[in-house]
């Protein structure tokens, strides 16, 4: 007989105190302990199979779709480089298309740009990618116009001609560019100058009565007879620099005036942008000036103008003439006691031949407060050559033009005004090639000639400008004007009828 364990002994037994088992495997102790809990888990009911009711609102779209649906970009590979680790440009072309090698090629390319990169040297830090902009298009140029078998021989060719080229100044410099490029500007250059303008060739584009009053030109003489006050010398004037009051006192007395002798522009730095003088780069709010001159006055109004020295037409035309039927006109000024005054006069016919190049001695009692060299090119060594004043000037300019005479210049209105000189028949360059924000702002000649002309004018800042120089790219922008005007629209009215 096995021995018990006690596993009922918890349990009451069934039969009580009647019970006959000995030994019983069921307690009979009163009272009997309760019976332990039991902790079963219990698996939650399945969910109904019965379909629940559609939701009335409709359900929200999921936050992505499904992986397996998505479709991934491949990877990104690298972006070739378009320059060797030394500045070389890299060629990128298809190999089965060209006829010469590409290692020949590229080793050609690296050669034309090392000469370009000699060529630059004074405009490169300005102009990084100028050098690897010109080989690559010096070797297509290149590549195009030759064979297999004559490739090699036309790149050093063209090597050799980029050494002999004189070291340019500037990206307008005429050599700057490739072979082509210098070939068509030459071309366009020889073309403007076999072109001869007359009166048959701009008689279409003279401005009219409006267009000269709109743009600032005098067309009526003033009342009075002029020039009874010559110089405003001991008299309080508003200085055109500082903007402040001053007296009027000749160069070796003048006060010392505190100013920015360049011109605000909008500049953008830190995504903010900023108003700073061309001259030393010092935002405009800063007051404080940095140079140092004298103090000076300009007049624009007529009768301020012709109290100085008087206003007066051309000569009216005769048949027996000899007056020029196009001239281009250009003058510097400096600053008198008098305000700005001419002090040199160029013209150049329409053929582009100087005819009249002359210093201006200014009027008596008129003394000279500021040279401006850096603008007008005037300095006191030139000044001291000029014998003729204005007066003689203006007879010497009777030969050569008349009233009849198409007058070209660049903001022609300024020479006019400071010559005293009332005219009608007049082109603007400014107004041939208008500014994009349109008037009054104009375009600079400088920049003109550099984009239409791919030349170089008032290059030197120390020595200024050439009144002789601006009226001859004057008028090559106005043969450029004539050679590349669009045709005349046809009139929709005329096709019609026919």
């Amino acid at each position: 007989m096995f021995s018990s364990v006690g596993l009922f002994q918890s349990l009451a037994c069934p039969d009580g105190p009647e019970c006959a088992r000995t030994p019983c495997l069921f307690s009979h102790r009163h009272p009997v302990p309760p019976p332990p809990a039991l902790s079963i888990p219990l698996k939650s009911a399945p969910a109904p199979t019965v379909p629940a009711k559609r939701s009335s609102s409709p359900a929200k779209p999921p936050a992505e779709p499904p992986r397996k649906l998505q479709k991934l970009a491949p990877p990104q590979r690298p972006l070739p480089a378009s320059h060797s680790t030394d500045g070389v440009p890299i060629l990128r072309v298809n190999a089965a298309q060209s006829l010469v090698p590409i290692p020949v090629r590229q080793t050609m390319l690296k050669t034309l740009y090392d000469h370009f990169v000699v060529l630059y040297h004074p405009i490169l830090p300005k102009n990084p990618t100028l050098a690897s902009q010109h080989a690559l298009k010096q070797e297509e140029e290149i590549y195009k116009k030759s064979s297999k078998l004559t490739y090699r021989n036309a790149v050093i060719t063209c090597a050799a001609a980029l050494k002999r080229r004189p070291i340019p100044d500037s990206p307008a410099h005429d050599s700057v560019g490739t072979e082509a490029e210098r070939a068509a500007r030459a071309e366009a250059r020889k073309s403007r100058q076999a072109l001869r303008l007359t009166r048959d060739h701009l008689e279409t584009y003279l401005m009219s009565m409006d267009d000269l009053q709109s743009w600032g030109y005098f067309v009526d003489l003033p009342d009075g007879p002029g020039g009874f006050e010559p110089s405003l010398e001991g008299k309080v004037a508003k200085c055109e620099r500082c903007t402040q009051p001053f007296l009027v006192k000749s160069r070796k007395d003048a006060d010392e005036c505190i100013y920015h002798w360049g011109k605000p522009f909008t500049t953008k730095a830190g995504g903010e942008k900023t108003r700073i003088y061309t001259c030393c780069s010092r935002p405009v709010a800063d007051s404080e000036g940095c140079t140092h001159g004298p103090h000076v006055f300009y007049e624009n109004k007529a009768q301020d103008l012709h109290a100085r020295h008087p206003f007066s037409f051309l000569r009216p035309s005769s048949c027996t003439s000899t007056a020029l039927d196009v001239a281009a006109l250009d003058c510097e000024m400096i600053y008198t006691t008098g305000g700005m005054r001419v002090a040199r006069v160029s013209v150049v016919d329409g053929a582009g031949k100087e005819v009249l190049d002359e210093f201006v001695r200014m009027d008596d009692g008129v003394e000279i407060i500021d040279y401006i060299t850096r603008f007008s090119g005037i300095t006191p060594e030139n000044y001291a050559t000029a014998v003729l004043p204005l007066a003689s000037i203006r007879k010497s300019l009777d030969a050569f033009i008349n009233a009849d005479t198409i007058l070209i210049g660049h903001a022609l209105d300024n020479d006019l005004k400071t010559l005293r000189i009332i005219h009608h028949r007049c082109i603007d360059t400014v107004v041939l090639f208008p500014h994009r924000m349109g008037p009054p702002y104009r375009r600079s000649l400088k920049d003109l000639v550099r984009e239409h002309l791919g030349s170089t004018i008032q290059n030197d800042s120390i020595v200024g400008h050439s009144s002789l120089e601006d009226a001859a790219a004057t008028l090559d922008l106005v043969r450029h004007f004539i050679l590349n005007k669009p045709p005349p629209k046809s009139d929709p009215s005329s096709s019609s009828s026919s």
